[in-house]
């Protein structure tokens, strides 16, 4: 073959790979600005039912409550569906986002979602809600207060490794894990879990308009499923979304409103993906398009410090 030939193919074969990569270039840049346009700053802009999930072990999430905040200034929000499905987790975290969803229901409906699991803190949240609705074997409850701390003292015992101390009084720096602790020192502990506890069993009957004597009898700890729940009036409502829809239209919100995701964006190669998922959503399509978080198939490993309302926290 005439070689000018064979450099005439080269040089079509790598004006084509340009112009394919350009194509493809112009693909994802028309994607992206249509992701923009519809759930940019141009789609939030459309009336829309806001979702956010909150799962996993509760902290004090500052990334959740600034999400939670622009929710609740957002005038194109009209109701908000919390999906919960968590254990629990620190008592102070739980806390800010009871608050953070309570100042959202001032202004517009938010039903909470339990999903598989709400208990402790996971509840705490739930309460925030104006309507809770769960599943016939959803786990809810689990209504106390626990605060742990590691003992290593028999360890060291075993190594032949002593841990002294000098402090300025004897409660300072307890309880150790070097030391069992006094009998002041969990009379301290206990008092501080007693005044939270006090405050959590206060939440509980404020919101689900219960005695509080009748929530101190469900406030053992004990975890439920979604029917007993139902029966204690922990909770208000057995369904998932068609019920939800329904109470929102109650609240003269249209069920035609689209539903949008107010979840943690990802950074990730996912990010496109995700936004795909988003767009079809809005087009109609949000049961051919809903997207796992890639995150959550990374474990969990946190340390959770100070007083926490978890259930099973030492399970992973």
């Amino acid at each position: 073959m005439d070689s000018s030939i064979i450099a005439d193919r080269r040089r079509l074969r790598r004006k084509l790979g340009f112009w394919r990569i350009v194509a493809v270039l112009l693909i994802v840049a028309l994607g992206l600005a249509a992701y923009y346009f519809l759930l940019g700053d141009a789609g939030t802009r459309r009336p829309h039912v806001a979702h956010v999930t909150i799962s996993g072990l509760i902290t004090d999430d500052d990334e959740l409550l600034e999400r939670l905040g622009k929710i609740e200034k957002d005038d194109a929000v009209k109701a908000v569906i919390v999906s919960i499905s968590s254990p629990g987790g620190t008592t102070y975290g739980g806390e800010r986002i009871f608050q953070a969803i309570r100042a959202i229901s001032a202004k517009k409906p938010v039903v909470s979602d339990v999903r598989t699991l709400a208990a402790s803190a996971g509840y705490m949240i739930a309460t925030a809600g104006d309507m809770i609705i769960a599943g016939d074997s959803s786990i809810t409850g689990s209504i106390g207060v626990i605060f742990q701390y590691p003992q290593i003292k028999p360890l060291l015992d075993k190594l032949g490794v002593s841990m002294e101390e000098i402090k300025s009084s004897p409660l300072k720096a307890e309880p150790s894990p070097f030391h069992p602790a006094s009998e002041e020192a969990k009379a301290m502990i206990n008092t501080m879990i007693i005044d939270s506890y006090g405050w959590f069993v206060d939440l509980v009957a404020d919101r689900r308009k219960l005695p509080r004597d009748e929530v101190l009898k469900l406030a053992d700890g004990t975890i439920f499923t979604g029917r007993q729940a139902l029966k204690a009036k922990l909770i208000d409502q057995i369904g998932g979304n068609t019920e939800i829809r329904a109470y929102l239209a109650t609240r003269k919100i249209d069920k035609d409103l689209p539903e949008i995701d107010w979840d943690k964006k990802s950074n990730t190669p996912f990010f496109l993906a995700g936004a795909a998922s988003q767009i079809l959503t809005l087009l109609g399509y949000g049961d051919l398009a809903r997207s796992q978080d890639p995150t959550g198939i990374l474990p969990q490993k946190l340390l959770l410090d100070g007083l926490v309302s978890v259930w099973q926290v030492g399970h992973d």
